[in-house]
């Protein structure tokens, strides 16, 4: 049975850039949400125009990839647990602690979910080889980074701000996406970066 790594099509992930096994380079933002349903009609509509204008003014495809997650409580609960011993007087440490078993059993009852939203963004070199020189693949990581630029001011012009993934995060969004019931449990490995 192959292992997951060579089921992907992914060759390697190198200054903040994902190169796939066909020679294509892809570049990651993590984008903001925005609570559109708060937002006067007003807003709302400007909001959805900008956005259409975004949308149109792509030359290129982008992927958008929404993941929803089980939040995981644990370090928050410690952290609890830390700052109830720290109390000075009784009746603090009595609310602190009462606070903590409210959220341990709130955590136990509810499935609490996060939603994180990312933009993939991809470019395809004009000449592929099996393996590019340090210029050809400045080159295209260039242009890459241009698009990742040109989407990131799109989005912020509609209120969303979104950060380029570095190699740690793009290989930590890319271990939770396979295994998440360990992500769940916050038991993400430390990833060596070359």
């Amino acid at each position: 049975m192959p292992s997951t790594q060579y089921l992907l099509p992914i060759k390697e992930v190198k200054e903040g850039v994902i190169i796939d096994k066909f020679g294509n380079f892809k570049g990651i933002l993590a984008a903001s949400s925005v609570n559109f349903a708060l937002m006067r009609p007003e807003e709302q509509q400007a909001t959805v125009f900008q956005f259409q204008n975004f949308l149109n003014s792509l030359d290129f495809p982008i992927q958008i990839l929404v993941q929803s997650r089980k939040l995981n409580l644990l370090p928050y609960i410690e952290y609890l647990k830390e700052l109830e011993l720290k109390q000075e007087t009784e009746l603090l440490r009595i609310q602190a602690q009462n606070y903590r078993e409210f959220i341990e059993s709130l955590s136990q009852m509810v499935n609490l979910m996060t939603k994180y939203f990312y933009i993939v963004i991809s470019f395809r070199p004009t000449t592929i080889a099996k393996t590019l020189s340090e210029k050809e693949f400045e080159r295209a990581k260039e242009q890459l980074y241009q698009r990742l630029y040109f989407v990131q001011n799109g989005l912020a012009r509609c209120g969303i701000k979104c950060k380029i993934l570095e190699d740690e995060e793009i290989l930590e969004l890319l271990w939770m996406s396979f295994n998440p019931s360990e992500a769940e449990k916050g038991k993400i490995p430390r990833f060596p970066v070359v």
